[in-house]
């Protein structure tokens, strides 16, 4: 991966990253992002201090961030625990299903 720079804009700055061309449209995406959400917590507070503005703003995403790992680590608990109850169900059936089998080859034994 050949990272080239990469001029961005947020709240009227330019950044210059080195980025990797074939994350370069994540990149973008990542600046927009942050710069609607300095753009909407400036409104929201009335606060004009970029360096206030990028901290809050950076303890917001961080903050999502968890939320949405928290709900994926529990969506893939779940996952697993659905998946375990499945295996335990079938071994259940088959075990019952074999156990029916040998009570009649038994009592078909029995009767001879």
């Amino acid at each position: 991966m050949i990272e080239q720079p990469v001029d961005i804009q947020i709240f009227g700055r330019t950044l210059r990253i080195n980025c990797p061309e074939e994350k370069r449209e994540e990149l973008n995406r990542a600046a927009k992002y942050l710069e609607r959400q300095l753009q909407e917590l400036k409104e929201r507070t009335k606060i004009s201090n970029l360096e206030q503005l990028l901290f809050i703003s950076a303890l917001n995403i961080c903050y999502d961030l968890n939320q949405e790992k928290s709900k994926f680590k529990n969506y893939s608990m779940n996952l697993g625990i659905q998946s375990l109850k499945e295996i335990v169900s079938r071994a259940i059936s088959e075990h019952n299903s074999k156990t029916i089998q040998n009570n009649k080859i038994e009592d078909i034994e029995n009767n001879f």
